[in-house]
């Protein structure tokens, strides 16, 4: 007896064991998924903070091995931000094209509809298509589903939608419901890992930023001393660190403690120096090169300025290449859904006949066989054949839709009512300060507002009374003569400074629409404000 029990338990060992080795060979072959895959993401975004190629490394090397669709879109969106990181605002517009087949876009989840809208939102965001970005944030977030939910991923995503909001308004320096989308962003983050940490610390960074434009110096201190000392302890953050430095150097420099705003500066780019996180350096060489001119110091000034207009022209090309590759890539997918949704038409048409068909012919067999009158048949014949002549005459009213769309595209004549929608668009960009960028033209200005560039051009010349270009440079002197008045600082520049600040390609060409404007040149100008100030 005992020995039969002694025998059975080792059986039940063995299968234990069997069952054990059978488990971690499912595990091992099943790939990462679940709270592992949550676990490898984070480090992914870990590393994109801390140096964006070897984030790019290492998510590459985890497509290899991970075949569950959504996984791989958001390691794919990993190594977008990665090149935007760096600048190369090309790559990562492809690199977020490069998506699973859009068939399988029926089976995914609606986190993963809610994060591929995220992240359109995003690439329009980083290539200065303000409102497109902020259209579809404002689209998710009147989601009360998304809003309401637990769900860790969509409230991360959530959060992160909030914070592209809040810098959207930054932009057109609506600053008190950017600040109030910063603080809807923090409601959303609850976790203790990396991605929420470091959003967290990002919304500090920009809140501090708009508290300095809103002039609340006392709170802004606060918040970005406390974000430095931070991060200072942690060792590992050189991106967050860096941009922290750099919004201080801001503080100083209003102070006009141009010494303390260059130690900053340089403290910021030493952290990222031999780094590729070109958008911010970009930041940091310009700031460098303001505040050495204003120390006049101008072997920096002119050192400072070179980095920064070299790497400037480099992300300025690459921006306008990503602009026309993402309005091609969102034209594609549009008319890969036009296309899938008239296969649908047809198919439904096509069944529609079908079924029509077989209920004529059922209606006429039932009159031959039952009723067997000629004349009563034929007049059922006659119409049911116009029942079906009807059916087919369905096809046409798309043909005459797309017809009377093209009539309207056509058509040189403007409405009102997109007049006035134009207008308004032309105000809030008037109380931007994009019309600052040098390769603002209007196409691009056309596309960040979404409106044809003919009509633009119309509206501007109707209600400007001067074409685009000369509608551009009187709201760039405007704004250079704005900032003389008010600004101090910008009294002790050269005209070339002035010229680049404003936009302008060269000193020449600053010089002769600045006359045009004002009546008199820049420097005329200068001496007359710099005699004010003085009596």
């Amino acid at each position: 007896m005992k020995n039969k029990l002694l025998f059975r338990k080792m059986i039940e060992n063995r299968g234990r064991i069997f069952l054990l080795i059978l488990t971690l060979c499912f595990s091992i072959i099943s790939g990462q998924s679940g709270p592992d895959f949550t676990i490898i993401a984070d480090k992914a975004i870990q590393k994109l903070y801390q140096n964006p190629d070897d984030c790019i490394s290492y998510t590459q090397g985890l497509l290899v091995s991970d075949q569950d669709v959504e996984d791989r879109i958001v390691l794919q969106n990993i190594i977008s931000q990665a090149f935007a990181m760096k600048g190369d605002y090309m790559q990562s517009v492809n690199s977020f094209s490069q998506k699973e087949n859009p068939d399988q876009n029926q089976d995914i989840s609606y986190f993963m509809r809610v994060f591929e809208d995220y992240n359109l939102a995003d690439q329009y965001q980083n290539l200065g298509l303000y409102n497109q970005s902020k259209q579809i944030i404002t689209h998710l977030l009147s989601d009360q589903t998304l809003l309401k939910s637990n769900d860790p991923k969509l409230r991360i995503t959530t959060a992160k939608l909030y914070q592209l909001q809040a810098l959207n308004l930054g932009i057109s320096r609506d600053y008190s419901n950017a600040l109030e989308n910063l603080n809807k962003s923090d409601q959303y983050i609850d976790n203790d890992n990396e991605e929420n940490k470091i959003i967290k610390t990002e919304n500090k960074i920009f809140r501090s930023s708009y508290l300095m434009k809103q002039n609340k110096l006392e709170e802004y201190k606060k918040i970005i001393e406390n974000v430095i000392s931070e991060l200072e302890k942690q060792k590992n953050q050189p991106f967050l660190l860096s941009l922290a430095y750099e919004n201080l150097s801001r503080f100083y420099f209003l102070q006009q403690d141009y010494k303390t705003s260059v130690q900053k500066l340089e403290l910021g780019l030493s952290l990222i120096q031999d780094l590729p996180f070109n958008n911010i350096k970009i930041k940091i060489y310009e700031s460098l090169s303001r505040t050495y001119f204003a120390l006049h110091d101008d072997i920096k000034y002119h050192q400072y300025n070179k980095y920064y207009n070299d790497l400037r022209s480099k992300t300025d090309s690459s921006t306008k290449e990503g602009i026309r590759y993402i309005v091609k890539l969102v034209e594609t997918n549009q008319n890969k859904t036009l296309e899938f949704e008239k296969q649908n038409y047809l198919k439904s048409f096509w069944t529609s006949t079908f079924i029509f068909s077989v209920i004529v012919i059922g209606l006429l067999i039932y009159f031959l066989v039952i009723k067997n009158k000629n004349k009563d048949l034929k007049k059922q014949f006659d119409f049911f054949e116009r029942q079906n002549s009807q059916q087919k005459q369905m096809v046409h009213p798309i043909t005459d839709l797309a017809k009377s769309t093209e009539t309207e595209r056509n058509s040189n004549k403007i409405s009102k009512e997109k007049e006035e929608e134009i207008l308004q668009k032309l105000e809030e960009f008037e109380q931007s300060d994009r019309y600052l960028n040098k390769n603002m033209s209007l196409s691009m200005l056309s596309a960040q507002m979404e409106v044809n560039t003919k009509y633009l051009s119309e509206v501007i010349n109707n209600n400007k009374e001067k074409n685009f270009n000369g509608y551009i440079n009187k709201l760039r002197i405007n704004h250079i003569v704005q900032l003389l008045k008010t600004d101090p600082t910008f009294l002790n520049y050269k005209v070339s400074y002035l010229a680049e600040y404003s936009g302008f390609s060269s000193h020449s060409a600053f010089t002769t629409v600045f006359k045009s404007v004002t009546g008199i040149s820049p420097n005329a100008y200068i001496q007359e404000i710099s005699k004010s100030k003085v009596s």
